[in-house]
């Protein structure tokens, strides 16, 4: 059975997975799984890999005003940070990924209204490891 935390992240990761579709990206690996980390999605533009971070948060129509009070992207903690380190080091070697090939990693914040069916996702761009 599926948690409700993970189902609201499944959501988030769908409507991340739509935008990054429409920007121009190409998605390349969703929810890359290993016992020493996790990488929720892999998408690659303009030859530069992008290892996406989703965080996902639900809002009550009221709460669209002040988007700006909640940061998502601040749950990735050092524990978190030194997880995907690990996990993408892991995925470079495994997919035989040339070691000239530029890569980052990007968070997503993903603000859903279930009510009105509203979704808003922000991009913070290589945020650094």
């Amino acid at each position: 059975m599926i948690s409700e935390k993970r189902k609201l992240g499944n959501t988030g990761e769908d409507f991340c997975v739509k935008h990054l579709v429409k920007q121009g990206y190409d998605i390349l690996d969703r929810n890359y799984l290993k016992k020493w980390g996790e990488i929720d999605m892999v998408a690659k533009k303009d030859g530069v890999i992008h290892f996406v971070e989703v965080k996902t948060k639900e809002l009550e129509s009221f709460m669209w005003n002040s988007l700006e009070n909640y940061d998502p992207e601040e749950n990735v903690h050092p524990w978190k940070l030194k997880r995907l380190s690990r996990a993408i080091q892991t995925y470079l070697i495994e997919k035989n990924v040339d070691d000239e090939t530029e890569w980052q990693v990007d968070v997503a914040a993903v603000f859903l209204d279930f009510e009105a069916k509203k979704a808003t996702i922000r991009i913070t761009e290589d945020i650094g490891l």
